[in-house]
């Protein structure tokens, strides 16, 4: 079977760890399958999600402090849905986009293994909580919002915006989010919290890297379609009404993901 049905297979699995466990086989027998590159025919409903948690317009609940365990977990549980979409971002990157050379599609197979890696892990740990009224949690327990998968749905059609607006967009907030998280749950000081720092270290390692492939891939595509990256980065956000990304910058992590000074600039201005 061709990696990119394989991808889109995966892609419209339901189950959490069904999806895992697949997005990790695919990237580890990536190698010799042939690639489908045009005339692709999809096929299912995707992305494949469960039943829950249940996805709402906007997650209104009360303020919970990581100082609890109740906050902790309600942390843990946001966390750990941005990477389970993450793995349906990288696996409908890997198989709509037509005509692409070979190793797009084997890079966006192994972000989807890696992001799957960094979900068990915030899973595993949200299970191993115990919560003020002895209770325990899963990936499911708490509601959750959809704005990732609304970007990539918008943009299904557009290879460039795709690129531009996810990776380099709503992912690079990742890295700027995780050191202030990690600094807050460092404060908490529980083993608990503490081994969640370790798993965001993990994740943060991973995505610096997850960014590079998009602005690899962003401007490849600029070069091969005679684009100026950074004047049509302003164009795809503003006419797909992208959320401007916010202060404070982690600037080292974004050069190691290989925005350029001129990039940093505009956003630091």
């Amino acid at each position: 079977m061709e990696l990119r049905t394989r991808a889109l297979q995966t892609l419209c699995l339901t189950e959490p760890a069904q999806k895992v466990a697949s997005a990790q086989l695919l990237h580890a027998q990536a190698a010799p399958l042939s690639i489908a590159k045009s005339h692709f025919e999809p096929f299912g409903d995707p992305p494949g999600r469960p039943a829950r948690p249940v996805l709402v317009e906007r997650v209104v609940k009360p303020q919970r402090s990581p100082f609890t365990p109740d906050g902790l977990a309600t942390l843990l549980h946001t966390v750990a849905h941005i990477e389970f979409n993450a793995i349906n971002l990288a696996l409908d990157a890997a198989w709509r986009f037509d005509d692409m050379p070979d190793a797009f599609y084997l890079d966006w197979v192994r972000v989807a293994s890696e992001e799957a890696y960094h979900f068990s892990l915030l899973r595993t740990h949200l299970q191993s909580l115990v919560g003020e009224k002895d209770q325990r949690w899963d990936y499911g327990d708490f509601p959750a919002h959809d704005g990732l998968w609304t970007v990539c749905a918008a943009t299904s059609g557009d290879v460039v915006a795709r690129m531009a607006l996810v990776p380099r967009t709503l992912e690079a907030r990742g890295l700027d989010a995780t050191p202030l998280i990690q600094a807050k749950l460092r404060r908490v000081a529980t083993p608990q919290a503490l081994r969640a720092v370790e798993i965001l270290e993990i994740i943060l390692t991973d995505e610096v890297g997850h960014v590079a492939i998009g602005n690899h891939w962003y401007r490849w595509l600029c070069q091969r379609d005679g684009l100026d990256p950074v004047a049509h980065y302003r164009v795809l956000a503003d006419r797909y009404d992208a959320p401007t990304p916010k202060p404070p910058f982690n600037t080292r992590a974004r050069l190691q993901a290989g925005f350029t000074d001129e990039e940093l600039a505009i956003l630091l201005a």
